[in-house]
């Protein structure tokens, strides 16, 4: 059966619509045309899945009949063939050397690190100063990276750093032209400021090789790990310098861009909404003092803020895939050179599995109310061979930091508008100016579970994307 779905006379129509405002789009195919819907971008067939078993058909029990979508594949000019974009036996092998590098026991002796870093960030605030708090938090999470992933300090450079990172992303959905490939070749502004950005970051990422090659030993990085994996399943070899970019620009990006994204998101829901904002205070304050690694396991309340701040706001809105051979998910006919599309900012806010979705309530992410769910109603690091590598690691980071800062500072919102930027990631367009306001260090008991009435700020910006 093949799905139903709009169609448009005016060429080119869906792909402005996709590079413009594209969640709004796909929530509006899911209450038009259900669980399934189809339209066409020029000569390309995409194919969209609303509900948890069709998305755990396409990441996990049909994962082998399709690779990763062309505008993924096209975004190998940045990540070349690390885990993000690699395919087949490769994207394996690849897997397996970096594994290692994010055991349990090897993610608790990074957070150390998470919590210094938020510290030294938090502590050059001054009371009553306005902040862009994404900008505050993408310097916490360089941080962070920088540490974890190369053993390297970037305070220096980090915000050159930061401004080649943000030029990637906010160039990135170029990428969804059809004539991406074409335009790249052609000396235009934009291609030039996106090569400038690549290229600052390539130079620092080489460098840091460079040196560990001629150091050598474990350093506690994941740098360290991924030049010392080998790969005893398959052909016994290491990583080349090309490989440990690739990967390393991969997880520098990832872990980077999508923490603070994050994180932001959930200083603007503390801002809007003071019983979660004393909510989460009592939990910190009963710690007696700054959060310690150790700590973690006692900030559940912590965790699961974050939790809904990710199912508003998913860093990662949007899965996509390339089928490479006709298959039928659900009875729904997909051909070959299909790519077929799921959408976590769509699916983290159906009613059908989230009552009153709109509501902020952290308290959805009980034991009991996980429990409640099906699986794929909340995939904000993915599923199946691919699930994000770096999901234990993101946890403990967003709950660390955000415990740190928010055990000296709560936040007042400044800016009149907020408004998402669906990019590579999800960001807030402009960032997010915040006041930041010294908490008195007193101690009490946390209040009871009060669930705000307010809802969340949508994720469109007021356009009707579709007539």
């Amino acid at each position: 059966m093949i799905p139903p779905g709009p169609r448009s006379f005016l060429p080119g129509r869906f792909l402005r619509v996709m590079q413009r405002d594209p969640i709004p789009f796909f929530q509006r195919l899911a209450r038009e045309y259900g669980d399934a819907s189809r339209f066409n971008v020029g000569p390309q067939t995409v194919i969209f899945l609303n509900h948890p078993d069709l998305i755990r058909e396409l990441l996990v029990t049909q994962d082998r009949s399709f690779h990763k979508s062309r505008v993924l594949q096209r975004s190998k000019v940045v990540f070349g063939e690390g885990l993000l974009t690699s395919e087949g036996d490769f994207h394996l092998r690849q897997r397996r050397l970096a594994q290692p590098a994010f055991h349990r026991d090897r993610i608790a002796h990074y957070a150390e690190v998470m919590v210094d870093r938020a510290a030294r960030v938090r502590d050059t605030w001054r009371d009553g100063e306005t902040l862009d708090i994404h900008h505050e938090m993408m310097r916490v999470t360089l941080a962070v990276v920088a540490k974890t992933l190369f053993d390297a300090d970037v305070d220096t450079e980090a915000d050159e750093i930061g401004a080649a990172l943000t030029e990637l992303v906010d160039l990135f959905p170029q990428l969804m032209n059809p004539f991406a490939s074409i335009l790249r070749k052609l000396p235009l502004p934009s291609t030039r400021r996106f090569d400038r950005a690549l290229q600052r970051l390539d130079r620092t990422i080489y460098a840091i090789i460079e040196e560990r090659r001629r150091s050598s030993g474990d350093r506690g990085d994941l740098l360290s790990m991924l030049l010392l994996a080998q790969d005893t399943e398959g052909d016994g070899g290491r990583m080349t310098d090309k490989q440990l970019r690739d990967e390393t620009m991969t997880l520098f990006l990832a872990g980077h861009e999508t923490t603070a994204n994050a994180l932001s998101w959930t200083w603007l829901l503390l801002a809007q909404h003071p019983d979660i904002a004393r909510e989460l205070y009592g939990e910190l304050d009963a710690l007696g003092g700054t959060p310690q690694p150790s700590d973690y396991s006692r900030l559940p309340f912590t965790e699961m803020l974050l939790a809904e701040s990710m199912r508003l706001y998913p860093p990662a809105w949007a899965v996509s895939r390339l089928a490479t051979e006709d298959v039928n998910i659900g009875g729904w006919d997909i051909p070959r050179n299909a790519v077929v599309a799921v959408s976590q900012a769509v699916m983290h806010r159906d009613p059908r599995y989230w009552r009153d979705p709109e509501r902020v309530d952290p308290h959805r992410f009980t034991p009991e109310q996980k429990a409640s769910r099906p699986k794929f109603a909340y995939f904000p690091f993915g599923g199946g061979p691919r699930i994000c590598i770096g999901e234990g690691f993101a946890w403990m980071e967003g709950v660390l930091i955000l415990a740190t800062i928010a055990q000296k500072w709560r936040m007042e919102l400044v800016s009149e508008r907020v408004e998402p930027q669906a990019s590579i990631t999800l960001r807030p367009r402009g960032g997010i100016a915040m006041r930041v306001i010294r908490r008195p260090s007193a101690s009490h008991k946390p209040q009871p579970p009060h669930p705000p009435s307010a809802p969340s700020p949508p994720l469109s910006r007021g356009r009707r994307v579709l007539d």
